[in-house]
């Protein structure tokens, strides 16, 4: 499964302002864990940066001056994200702007029904508590100490792990044996199963490990495949 974690930076509050996109960043996952794509640009905004919202970024106008524009980025960018869900954290607000962007370029708009917004997750997961993306990396002890402003990339490395807490995915740890042990050693908690008193039998027939050898003669003296069938009792059988 993949999906996309998502945030954009902006010059303002309000797209119908006038307001654009300054920043965006993404990065994928794969089945929840990052695969280590992302994608990310900066953008001129061909309009002045007010100081509130420089407080928040840190992105100058001088430093976007010359930046590509969305226009010049819109194609990659809808490869990027392609028609996978994305995950933002107050997803009205980005779309929003996105969808802004999308159409002065004469692009699809973005369809909620695609979106999963954290924010919302957060507020029905804590009801009454803080739930902006500082007070939920406090919550679930996500080092947030390198995000001295807010970054697009940055935003997406945080909430790409606050988002596995906000579904459960670290409470998916099975216990794979019930003989395991725990063993405390050092101060360190090492875990190791009891062995299985007599190993299974192989279910590979003769005839299966004959081709398989058959196959891998072919793939050259080099093949890592060669290193196993040496040791394989299976494959000299």
């Amino acid at each position: 499964m993949r999906e996309i974690v998502l945030d954009t930076e902006t010059t303002g509050l309000d797209p119908g302002d006038g307001h654009r996109v300054v920043e965006i960043g993404c990065i994928e996952l794969v089945n929840h864990i990052p695969s280590g794509s992302e994608w990310h640009a900066y953008l001129d905004p061909q309009r002045d940066m007010p100081s509130e919202a420089y407080a928040v970024h840190n992105l100058s106008g001088e430093f976007l001056t010359g930046k590509p524009l969305f226009a010049d980025v819109a194609t990659d960018f809808l490869e990027f994200i392609k028609l996978d869900r994305l995950i933002i954290h107050n997803a009205s607000f980005d779309i929003g702007f996105l969808n802004t962007e999308l159409g002065r370029v004469g692009d699809a708009r973005i369809q909620m029904d695609r979106v999963t917004d954290t924010l919302a997750l957060a507020r029905r997961k804590h009801p009454g508590s803080p739930n902006s993306l500082d007070a939920l990396c406090k919550r679930y002890g996500v080092d947030a100490s390198a995000r001295t402003s807010h970054g697009a990339l940055i935003d997406c490395a945080l909430l790409a792990s606050v988002y596995i807490e906000l579904i459960g995915g670290h409470q998916a740890d099975l216990q794979l044996a019930s003989s395991a042990r725990t063993e405390a050693t050092g101060g360190e908690t090492m875990t190791s199963a009891t062995a299985r008193p007599k190993p299974l039998e192989s279910r590979l027939t003769k005839a299966e490990a004959k081709a398989h050898q058959k196959f891998v003669s072919t793939l050259g003296a080099k093949a890592i495949w060669k290193r196993y069938l040496d040791d394989d009792p299976a494959a000299a059988r």
